[in-house]
């Protein structure tokens, strides 16, 4: 269903995150970004939990906001900065009990969300496949922080598609490219992406 899409990762495989109901999943010690990372590689997860401080609030399992956590790393300059920075997060507002994080290669093609990582070229046609549907320009809402978690999951979901450049745990911890600009994307707009991208021009090649 999702031929196009699928071929636009140079290193592993599109990766579909869904929100499902039951009391299935297992308690992981990875974070929600290494479980996505080893999903691009193959691996497959029904995750109850995850281990990172503001992915569990992101994620909406923890309600304990994440600001002394990120005032302690030194991410902000003082504490209420770094209490604007956690009401800035996107949240799942989806109720939910466990998360199925897979390839797209093992999806039966229905997700909340799909997650690529990209060069800036091939992100590019992304954005202008979606624009070939609708003609909208696609807004980047990000600032460093959650980038897989919140970006480019609960914000994904929440707009259909979140663009972001990465944040300092999800570059550390999960390791991947420098060259690579993380995305997500709901189902509706997977959809016409794919359509956009057997239809738009090609760029070098």
């Amino acid at each position: 269903m999702f031929t196009e899409i699928a071929k636009l990762m140079d290193d592993g495989g599109a990766v579909c995150v869904t929100f499902q109901e039951g009391d299935i999943g297992e308690e992981y010690e990875l974070l929600y970004c290494e479980m996505i990372t080893k999903a691009r590689k193959g691996e497959s997860f029904l995750a109850a939990s995850q281990s990172c401080p503001p992915g569990k609030y992101v994620l909406s399992k923890s309600e304990d906001k994440p600001d002394r956590y990120y005032l302690a790393s030194g991410r902000y300059i003082d504490a209420e900065t770094a209490q604007k920075a956690v009401l800035a997060l996107p949240r799942i507002k989806k109720k939910y009990g466990h998360i199925r994080i897979e390839p797209l290669s093992k999806n039966n093609g229905e997700f909340d969300v799909i997650i690529l990582y990209l060069k800036p070229e091939i992100a590019m046609r992304v954005v202008q496949a979606l624009a070939y549907n609708n003609g909208d320009r696609v807004s980047i809402d990000t600032f460093g922080a959650a980038s897989i978690c919140g970006d480019c999951t609960a914000l994904a979901i929440e707009n259909g598609i979140g663009l972001s450049y990465g944040c300092k745990g999800s570059r550390k911890h999960s390791e991947y490219s420098d060259n690579e600009i993380p995305i997500g994307i709901d189902l509706d707009n997977a959809k016409k992406i794919e359509k956009g991208l057997k239809n738009i021009p090609k760029t070098r090649y």
